[in-house]
């Protein structure tokens, strides 16, 4: 049977019966109807495997079923029982599988060899890990300067991975570390040091429970991290405020139906979860952030004029911050028209929300992409952080800045040396544990290292893990960028599109999973994760290995590293390798905020590691937290085109990632497709387009380069005028490599400025 092309309303709540016979259909899918639910009772469990999906933490009493529909869904895509072998790869060259949708390659199932593309065939062939890694040093020692490799990170490699992975990489001789997080938070990493000294959260899970009221900006967490929907539940039912700001209207922020009660599932009631929804439009966060603050100035000024109680927190302002008069003064010249014609909000929905802030004693501000993933993301990301600051929201239970990380280890490899531009402070420790002198000049990041393809200047791309062809902005340039490098090599565990779009030479070289016992020389081994709150813990794989012929991530990088360093390596790779153990010394060594890390994480639960800004310690260079001013309010330049729309990007419920789980997405009506286009009334009948027409997508580029995809379904939904939605990864060939945040280098994923053209065969427009 086909799959069958529909768009229907979906009314029930999120999560509920929907998302059980959801991961039950999942785990069908793989053919692990019943393994895979005995598999997912070790999952986030003591002495079991840590979610291989998203980093939201566990709790400290965890349940017997400590995990979420999209949780289940990852599991069943790694445990599948279907194979991509050798002889799969040998019936179709990658000409005919480019062909396939990401959906189709994913879903022949997890790799079981080492494997090189082989240009006469156009196939990839068996290649012992040997020859493999023989093949990595060949590349490597034959390049001119170190520079010309990059070393891109998933955030799903563990702390001991990435930390072998920089180990290696500096060793070589390069700081090229292009990685995940430069395309999703990024904008949180550089843009809160300047404001708290941190580059993280400043908040536990605990403070959920004692928060007064919840501000959700730019996330959508019944998708991206459903278990936050537990604390969203709880906080909601205890008469906490929750208030979310988000351009559409996402079911899991309006109601929620708990799979773990009993009398929820019974009796098919769910929970409230938003007091209020704002529909803010793309790009309007700045707007929307300056508005409430500017409510909160003149509401303190009012009720000082008037002796009553202030506003603002003028105790923990003085006695800690600095920056406030500049930061008023920009908000009283800020006009309120321009914020309302920004936000898409009006004066009073803005006023209702800055009086809820206003009267929470405690308050966490949440945010996720959709605040990160702008041309002015960092701006975005300090915005918040002033509004933290002028209630004194930071450093004190049930308050803070709660940035959502996606991976489930994206923050731990930050945490373990994955960075392109390393202080001094951590290459001295690394000279001192392992006597080599590290290189200091700045590296690649992800827009840097593909700027750096198209001019040629790389040679070389490893990939520990990720699928960076699809997740990449303007494909047409960077992948042909990709098609023209000398080698390529993806760590992996299943095939997908970056293996398609490879290098003259390239290796597919297949790991273990998450799930997967780790058998080193040793015994079984651990590795250790950090999550969105920074708890770093344990994780034991209980299942048997795909393949025989898997190696783990950090055999795999010591293989490459022993290969190519040879006898001048200063470290002992594989004594490393066969006692992770031995791996968390030398990390704790280079960062002793690990003190005592391989007896810590016996604890159930792991360790947290301390967030100075937390204990109201400001790592800054004025020893204050700093009130930072954003000129105006972000406006992007100005677009001369009528028709113009700010499209976003949005990920399916059936995604995480660059990963499909189905071609479905059920929350949002749409099921067997993808190639959609979310548009509501007005826009549609501005442009003469009615639902299920098809238009093309067209990108309103500044130099001169036409960016379209062609044929997209016009699906009617309740959006904020002036813009429209359409799914991750889909849109990339729309993003010009030059729009990005120039702060973070995060690229404009969620604000891109396009007009529509009826595809041709339709009439004119």
């Amino acid at each position: 049977m086909g799959i069958v092309k529909t768009i229907r309303p979906y009314h029930e709540p999120a999560g509920g019966w929907g998302a059980l016979k959801a991961m039950g259909a999942a785990l069908a899918r793989q053919d692990i109807p019943v393994s895979g639910m005995a598999l997912l009772a070790h999952m986030n469990q003591p002495g079991g495997f840590d979610c291989p999906g998203c980093a939201w933490p566990d709790p400290k009493q965890t349940s017997p079923f400590e995990y979420c529909e999209n949780g289940g869904k990852a599991v069943a895509w790694e445990a599948t029982a279907k194979r991509c072998t050798p002889e799969f790869l040998a019936a179709h060259t990658v000409t005919e599988l480019e062909g396939w949708s990401d959906y189709d390659l994913e879903m022949v199932g997890r790799l079981t060899h080492p494997m090189r593309y082989e240009a006469a065939s156009d196939t990839y062939v068996p290649v012992s890990w040997d020859d493999a890694f023989a093949l990595v040093a060949r590349h490597l020692n034959a390049l001119a300067d170190p520079n010309m490799a990059d070393f891109y990170t998933s955030g799903r490699a563990s702390n001991e991975a990435a930390f072998l992975y920089q180990l290696f990489a500096r060793e070589y001789g390069t700081n090229n570390f292009p990685d995940c997080s430069n395309m999703c938070h990024e904008a949180t990493s550089v843009g809160l040091p300047p404001s708290l000294g941190v580059g993280k959260g400043t908040v536990l899970l605990e403070d959920f429970e004692k928060a007064d009221a919840i501000f959700i900006f730019g996330q959508n967490p019944g998708t991206n991290s459903p278990r936050m929907m537990t604390e969203l539940r709880n906080a909601s039912r205890r008469g906490a405020v929750i208030m979310s700001f988000n351009p559409l209207r996402e079911r899991a922020l309006e109601r929620f139906q708990a799979p773990q009660n009993p009398v929820e599932m019974a009796t098919l009631t769910s929970t409230p979860i938003s007091s209020r929804l704002f529909q803010v439009k793309v790009g309007g966060d700045v707007a929307l952030i300056k508005g409430m603050m500017k409510w909160l100035v003149e509401a303190d000024r009012h009720a000082r004029r008037e002796e009553g109680a202030p506003v603002l927190d003028w105790d923990f302002i003085k006695g800690h911050t600095a920056g406030i008069d500049a930061l008023v003064a920009d908000l009283d010249a800020t006009r309120w028209e321009d914020v309302e014609r920004k936000s898409g909000l009006s004066r009073a929905d803005i006023a209702v929300a800055a009086e809820a802030y206003a009267k929470a004693e405690r308050a966490i501000l949440v945010f996720g992409m959709g605040i990160t993933q702008h041309r002015h993301g960092a701006h975005n990301v300090q915005q918040l952080a002033n509004l933290a600051l002028l209630r004194g929201n930071v450093g004190r239970e049930g308050a803070g800045m709660c940035p959502v990380r996606g991976h489930s280890n994206v923050q731990g490899d930050r945490t373990v040396g994955i960075t392109e531009i390393p202080s001094d402070a951590l290459l001295d420790a690394i000279k001192a544990r392992f006597d080599f002198e590290p290189p200091r000049k700045h590296g690649h990041n992800v827009v840097t290292s593909l700027e750096a393809m198209v001019r040629g200047e790389a040679r070389v791309f490893i990939s520990l893990g990720g699928n960076i062809a699809a997740a990449i902005p303007d494909w047409e340039t960077t992948q042909a960028a990709m098609r023209r490098l000398d080698l390529t090599v993806h760590i992996a565990t299943k095939l997908n599109r970056s293996h398609l779009v490879h290098g003259r030479e390239a290796l597919i070289l297949p790991c273990l999973g998450r799930t997967e016992v780790d058998m080193q020389a040793t015994g079984v081994q651990s590795i250790t994760v950090e999550d969105s709150m920074s708890m770093v813990h344990a994780s034991t794989g209980v299942r048997a290995p795909a393949s025989e012929h898997l190696r783990s991530e950090p055999a795999i990088i010591a293989g490459m590293a022993r290969a190519t360093l040879g006898a001048r390596s200063k470290i002992g790779w594989e004594r490393l390798v066969g006692d992770y153990a031995l791996i968390r010394e030398d990390i704790e060594a280079v960062f002793p905020i690990f003190e005592g890390y391989n007896a810590r994480i016996r604890h159930p639960g792991g360790f947290h590691l301390t967030s100075l800004a937390r204990e109201r310690i400001w790592a800054t260079p004025s020893g204050k937290a700093n009130f930072l001013v954003c000129e105006g309010l972000c406006e992007d330049p100005a677009i001369r085109d009528p028709d113009a729309l700010w499209l976003t990007s949005i990920r399916s419920h059936d995604q995480y990632n660059t990963t499909l789980y189905s071609l479905s997405d059920r929350y949002r009506g749409v099921y067997g497709q993808r190639d959609v286009l979310f548009l509501n009334d007005e826009e549609m009948t501005k442009r003469g387009l009615k639902a299920d027409d098809r238009v093309d997508i067209v990108t309103i580029s500044t130099d001169g380069v036409e960016r379209a995809v062609r044929g997209f379904k016009v699906v009617p939904y309740a959006f904020p005028e002036g813009g429209c939605a359409a799914y991750y990864p889909e849109m990339n060939p729309l993003v010009p490599l030059y729009a990005h945040d120039p702060m973070s280098f995060t690229p404009s994923y969620k604000g891109v400025p396009v007009r529509l053209v009826k595809t041709a065969g339709q009439g004119a427009r």
